[in-house]
């Protein structure tokens, strides 16, 4: 990832648009900005949560809130909690999320 072409700048993150994002099951809001090639998004998942695909795209993602279960397609699976993160490059490992509970996470793609 370069980072290029950014001046600095702040994001009050309650301000920012949220946009809604239909699951399998439950909901996630999505609050987006765009710093040249580099998406960041403050991103809610519901209570009963399930990710209605598998993704390809690379991320770097926080958790801040609740608790988020991760399945690989190989079948592996992860559980972060609130201060854990975890990456993944683009096209390395197929993914999807569900949470019982709800999540709040911090994502940079």
């Amino acid at each position: 990832m370069q980072m290029s072409d950014i001046q600095f700048s702040t994001t009050d993150w309650s301000k920012v648009e949220r946009t809604e994002h239909q699951g399998e099951i439950g909901l996630a809001y999505w609050r987006t900005q765009h710093f040249g090639s580099i998406r960041v998004r403050m991103v809610e998942y519901t209570p009963g949560y399930v990710a209605n695909h598998w993704c390809v795209k690379g991320h770097i993602l926080l958790c801040t809130e609740g608790e988020l279960h991760t399945e690989l397609e190989d079948g592996r699976k992860f559980t972060l909690s609130a201060g854990m993160s975890y990456q993944v490059a683009d096209n390395a490992e197929p993914h999807r999320s569900f949470t019982e509970v709800g999540a709040k996470l911090y994502i940079v793609d």
